[in-house]
């Protein structure tokens, strides 16, 4: 990894798991990073677990709950106000295969929280992302995508409900921002702001324990801590994959980012290729309008075409 002074890196979910691991690699090469925390208390114990540690960069917590656009709107204001540039966002706070509940907006909570909170707030940073140079999105999603599908009639799951589906719908979400976002960027000739998908492989975080949890079955919460502590990596080598597309300097916009080893679920980070539903153009397009409908943001970037773009 590079030396990162003088960089500002917006992290969602900074305070555990892989957003926790990839902030503190962030501040002790240098950088300043806003931590991006449902809870500020969470956030401080992070903050200070990290700081314990004597990294070279520094650390700004703040609150952002991605189940409220009224919190994201918040968040976004107070780093434009408090940073003229940001030189890297990581969408990557996360919810996995929780029982259906809603947003405080009425989204459906997977795809309120992993897709159309981090497009609202993509969408109110693009601004100081621009003004940071060459600067990077970098969106989390997981090879849970593969099973996923947009299903435009029922989004939010209202008439029929699986926690996985939901899931793997909301991952797939993820990866169409990201590149449909790649595309926008190059129709209106934005050629200093990089966006990429990355997955983590099975990676051991507090996803599967909260999973485990509100399954409300014993039986599973223990199967998942079993299947952790057998065949994931650790939180920091999951971590690889985002801190890679974040910081390397050869990485192709619309490009997806993940672990090189053993079926994809480990190893060393590399550019691989996604689901063939992730290249649906067309698909990508209309979720955007929908997802711009429902988060009442609008990016100021035409439409996607042809151009450039791996994806």
């Amino acid at each position: 990894m590079p030396r990162l002074e003088d960089e500002t890196i917006v992290v969602t979910g900074a305070n555990s798991g892989l957003g926790f691991e990839a902030t503190r690699e962030f501040a002790q090469r240098g950088a300043t990073v806003v931590m991006a925390c449902r809870s500020i208390e969470r956030g401080e114990d992070a903050r200070r677990e990290i700081e314990a540690t004597d990294p070279d960069g520094k650390l700004d917590v703040r609150e952002c709950d991605l189940a409220d656009l009224e919190s994201v709107e918040r968040f976004a204001e107070g780093v434009r106000e408090a940073y003229d540039s940001i030189d890297a966002l990581c969408n990557n706070a996360g919810v996995m295969a929780v029982p259906r509940s809603e947003t405080a907006d009425g989204f459906e909570t997977q795809f309120g929280v992993n897709h159309l909170g981090h497009f609202a707030l993509t969408a109110r940073l693009l601004e100081p992302l621009r003004a940071g140079g060459e600067t990077r999105v970098v969106t989390q999603s997981s090879g849970m995508h593969e099973r996923g599908e947009i299903d435009f009639e029922d989004l939010h799951g209202e008439r029929d409900y699986d926690k996985w589906d939901a899931y793997g719908q909301s991952k797939l979400a993820n990866v169409l921002f990201a590149y449909e976002l790649q595309r926008r960027l190059d129709a209106a000739g934005i050629d200093d702001i990089t966006s990429v998908a990355v997955h983590p492989g099975y990676a051991d975080t507090n996803l599967q324990a909260r999973t485990g949890r509100e399954s409300g079955s014993k039986l599973v919460y223990a199967g998942m801590k079993l299947a952790n502590t057998i065949f994931a990596q650790s939180a920091r080598q999951g971590a690889l994959p985002m801190v890679y597309a974040t910081v390397a300097e050869a990485v192709d916009g619309g490009s997806y980012v993940g672990p090189g080893g053993f079926l994809n679920m480990r190893g060393a980070p590399e550019e691989q290729r996604s689901s063939d539903r992730s290249y649906d153009r067309e698909t990508a397009k209309r979720l955007w309008a929908v997802s711009e409908d429902a988060t009442g943001v609008a990016y100021d970037l035409p439409t996607s075409g042809d151009g450039p773009s791996s994806a």
